[in-house]
């Protein structure tokens, strides 16, 4: 991969979390629903050859979680930052983190929440036709990942520069779970 010029940044929304009363919201775990999709998302990334190089990935307890079932399936333990700044970001904001990512990353996931994944994935891919756009668009939903490459370097990243080459959700995958929910 070392002649190939594109970098990847792989943008996943936390799993499907559960809503316990007197739960602050930092604190909410997954749901049944997020522990069966989040090890799904892991299988794919691995059979897909999305490893990521470095993690990103919020303090929120729903979001470790799901970073935590996906990486056991993903066959690499790839360092991982628990980054409060995932955490309530804004597009500009994640997309400020990104641009510190060190030049030797070639795919960096961030783990995160919406309405951030949908508007920075929309933000930075190029307006292209295409069933991925419609479909981010559309909804972002639980557990899904958007999958963007670009060819500059991670500080000059930039909106419109990446192409959306992939989005997937946990109902796109044969090897869903299915059972309670």
């Amino acid at each position: 991969m070392a002649s190939d010029p594109a970098r990847r940044l792989l943008l996943l929304r936390h799993a499907k979390s559960a809503w316990p009363e007197d739960v602050a919201d930092h604190e909410r775990p997954l749901a049944g629903r997020g522990r069966g999709d989040a090890p799904a998302i892991g299988r794919w990334l691995r059979k897909s050859g999305y490893v990521p190089d470095l993690v990103l990935c919020s303090t929120a307890r729903r979001a470790r979680e799901t970073w935590q079932l996906a990486e056991e399936k993903l066959g690499s333990k790839p360092p991982t930052t628990f980054e409060r700044r995932v955490y309530g970001a804004g597009p500009s904001e994640l997309l400020g983190l990104a641009r510190q990512t060190p030049a030797d990353v070639r795919t960096l996931m961030i783990v995160g929440h919406e309405p951030t994944m949908s508007d920075l994935t929309l933000e930075l891919a190029r307006p292209e036709p295409g069933a991925a756009l419609e479909m981010v668009e559309d909804k972002f939903p639980t557990a899904a990942i958007a999958v963007l490459t670009f060819t500059s370097g991670w500080p000059e990243l930039a909106p419109g520069q990446a192409r959306l080459d992939e989005f997937v959700t946990p109902a796109d995958l044969p090897s869903r779970p299915r059972g309670k929910r």
